[in-house]
């Protein structure tokens, strides 16, 4: 009975929850770790044998005054600032109310791969910003999955309309990679994908075989095909492999010089340099759910490998 008890034991300690977060640890690697905020419920650290492997501003609020610039903020139900008046979307501020709404850390759900949950309801989101999505009519339920493994790390949603109306939404992973140096770094499995150029307001077709940055970026590449794995590789060393299950579009963004420097909680402001955003996403169009409907989307993201070509790069 003692041995049982203890290794029991063993098997809750790897997650501490504090009134602000919660930080599961590998059970075999102490080195291996994610933190989780619970303002936004967004990763803030995920460390893989002592290496941490996300960036997070340096100027960050963690104290939930406002959403955190960098980890994995959570955009729902609307990305960026919606254009159209007349759509349900549109009074409310950039990226929704997800990532500035305190979630509730619903537990552990399973011991082996450590995995826990949190969940947002109206109840959740602040009255005054609630109402500004189509009057505050529409009631939801979020549930974001979260799954530590030795050497991967996967989110996954789960959106269901436990109301009478129905509602559109988009959702995004909006994920802050830390990496040595943006000007060597390399993304691939890009090329012959349907983009939208947010800084050229056009849409073309990526013909660049891997994709390299030397000024802003930033793009929504549309409908990609979930069987495509996209690589952050520096000196033909993959970093990150990016996968997703039930996203269509991924958002690939740096902010570079001019615009680090007019964001007062982007710091330091060569920190451009350490980052690059590879956000996973349905935010080309709106995902649609009628009453009792449920949608699910995953990120998942694993380290190192060998380099996938899965891109006619000829």
């Amino acid at each position: 009975m003692l041995l049982v008890t203890t290794q029991l034991a063993q098997l809750v300690m790897p997650i501490e929850e504090t009134d602000t977060q919660v930080i599961l640890t590998h059970p075999s690697d102490p080195s291996t770790s994610v933190t989780i905020l619970k303002y936004g419920a967004t990763v803030i650290s995920w460390k893989q044998q002592g290496t941490e492997r996300l960036w997070v501003s340096e100027g960050a609020k963690l104290d939930g005054s406002k959403p955190v610039r960098g980890g994995v903020p959570l955009v729902f139900p609307v990305f960026g600032k919606q254009k159209k008046e007349s759509h349900p979307t549109f009074k409310l501020p950039q990226h929704g109310f997800a990532r500035n709404s305190t979630w509730e850390f619903l537990g552990q759900t399973k011991e082996l791969p450590l995995s826990v949950q949190f969940g947002l309801g109206p109840e959740q989101v602040d009255p005054e910003l609630y109402k500004l999505w189509g009057e505050g009519k529409y009631d939801f339920t979020l549930i974001l999955n979260i799954v530590l493994e030795a050497d991967k790390l996967t989110t996954t949603i789960e959106v269901e309309n436990t109301g009478s109306h129905t509602f559109e939404f988009n959702w995004l992973f909006h994920t802050y990679f830390r990496i040595p140096d943006i000007t060597d770094t390399l993304v691939n499995n890009l090329v012959d994908q349907k983009c939208f150029d947010q800084l050229l307001a056009e849409e073309y077709v990526e013909k660049s075989p891997v994709v390299s940055f030397h000024e802003e970026f930033d793009r929504i590449y549309k409908n990609i095909p979930t069987d495509k794995t996209f690589q952050i590789i520096e000196f033909g060393k993959v970093l990150v492999n990016v996968e997703r299950d039930n996203l269509k579009d991924t958002v690939v963004w740096n902010p570079w010089i001019k615009k680090s420097e007019g964001m007062a909680d982007f710091l330091p402001k060569s920190g451009y340099l350490n980052m690059l955003c590879i956000e996973p996403g349905n935010v080309s169009d709106f995902v649609s759910l009628t009453n009792g409907e449920k949608w699910q989307g995953s990120q998942i993201l694993s380290i190192g490998g060998e380099i996938k070509i899965q891109s006619n790069i000829y």
